[in-house]
């Protein structure tokens, strides 16, 4: 959630940043309408309990006095019941509040690019020179039928479209490639965490997927339980409404799960192939840690997703995203794509993201600095989707005759010397 106070302060330089992420100034005014309606709401129940507590005073020195105390008496219940309206006032005024405020996007970083769409984003580099063919390489789909490692139509029959099943080496390089990127993590000062894979309504909150997202979130029938869209609500959540110790932080975590998602809104994109499915494996990044070093464990993040795909000697590039194309709770986000030969063009594989203070205002996540309770700074980032890298790994170790040669890396984690 965006800093109210800083709205209401600056109200023309944070409509003015938040326009640039697509946010309705209107709804931005209406918000700021309902602040002053609260805090107005508030001035009025603080001015009837200090008339409440100074006719106390006066009740009580009237009873030691011996004077009669009916006509107070009346009056002092008669505040009660104002009281009493005034917090009922109070209490519609913040639900109207929040209500909106849930709604509103994260206010983009000024370093963040103008622009729309994906088209308006702004590449930061290239790692890696892409292999030149003598051969048209095939798509991760064709490969996967051909060697036996994926099958759509069992995935299909079992579950629906965009579901599948791994088999033999398939099955087992995505073992191997989850053991690695946990592994490599941790080498780099991330602690692994293992989730539960649903949650409840509040952790969403928390991390901005509800209420605006619910249509892309599988949920429990009869149960405000949800499955996860990704490591980073649970991980994030683990520090819902606490004050962490300051002498933690940063906290550095990265978890492997399985992640659920509807894909509503992305009707009609890659029906083909794993690039979008409805399950997916995917190991995450997810950092707590002070304002002051939020910028520093970004660039940390950005390097260690970036470094496995170069351990594993697949080309990619960094893209720093426009604001229009930035995530709902995210100040600033750099995607690490990937490239296909088979589609002959980069697709994203991570997306790392520092939300600032935005998720720890939803989910109350706070430190102590001195005397004074802050909030915590949230990153995120895929660290890396299982599905996308195996995928780039198929189309970039292809051979003509349909072949595929495995990352050096991931050999010890098959037990394979060739």
């Amino acid at each position: 959630m965006i800093d109210l106070k800083l709205l209401q302060k600056d109200f023309e330089s944070i409509g003015k940043k938040l326009q640039r992420k697509g946010v309705d100034i209107a709804v931005l005014q209406s918000l700021k309408l309902k602040n002053e309606e609260l805090k107005k709401a508030k001035a009025d129940f603080e001015t009837l309990q200090a008339l409440q507590n100074s006719m106390s005073k006066e009740f009580g020195a009237y009873k030691r006095e011996g004077k009669d105390i009916s006509e107070l008496k009346q009056r002092v219940d008669a505040n009660k019941v104002l009281i009493t309206q005034a917090l009922d006032v109070q209490r519609v005024k913040q639900e109207e509040l929040e209500k909106i405020a849930m709604g509103v996007a994260n206010i983009p970083d000024d370093e963040v690019p103008d622009g729309k769409d994906e088209d308006d984003n702004v590449e930061i580099k290239k790692v890696l020179t892409p292999k030149e063919f003598t051969y048209a390489p095939k798509e991760h789909w064709e490969l996967a039928q051909d060697n036996g490692w994926i099958d759509f139509e069992h995935g299909a029959k079992l579950s629906g479209s965009r579901f599948s099943v791994s088999y033999d080496m398939g099955a087992k390089l995505e073992r191997a490639l989850i053991n690695f990127m946990l592994n490599f993590n941790g080498s780099r000062g991330f602690t692994e965490v293992s989730v539960p894979h649903m949650v409840n309504r509040t952790a969403l909150e928390g991390t901005g997927q509800l209420p605006k997202f619910e249509n892309d979130l599988y949920k429990i029938e009869g149960q405000e339980m949800y499955m996860i869209p990704t490591a980073e609500v649970p991980l994030t959540n683990l520090f819902q409404d606490e004050i962490v110790p300051y002498d933690l932080l940063p906290i550095k975590m990265t978890g492997y799960t399985s992640c659920y998602r509807k894909e509503a809104g992305a009707a009609g994109r890659d029906t083909r192939g794993m690039i979008r499915q409805h399950q997916f494996h995917k190991v995450e990044l997810v950092c707590i840690t002070k304002e002051e070093k939020s910028d520093t464990v970004f660039n940390e993040m950005i390097e260690c997703a970036s470094d496995i795909l170069t351990a594993l000697e697949l080309p990619h590039r960094l893209v720093q995203l426009c604001a229009g194309d930035l995530g709902f709770g995210a100040a600033k986000t750099v995607d690490i794509e990937v490239w296909l030969p088979g589609q002959n063009q980069y697709r994203e594989i991570s997306s790392i993201s520092n939300t600032r203070d935005f998720q720890a205002r939803r989910a109350k996540i706070r430190y102590k600095d001195g005397k004074k309770n802050r909030f915590v700074n949230t990153l995120n980032g895929s660290s890396l989707a299982v599905g996308r890298t195996l995928v780039a790994i198929m189309e970039n170790n292809q051979n003509e005759d349909g072949s595929i040669d495995i990352p050096e890396v991931l050999k010890p984690y098959l037990n394979m010397d060739v």
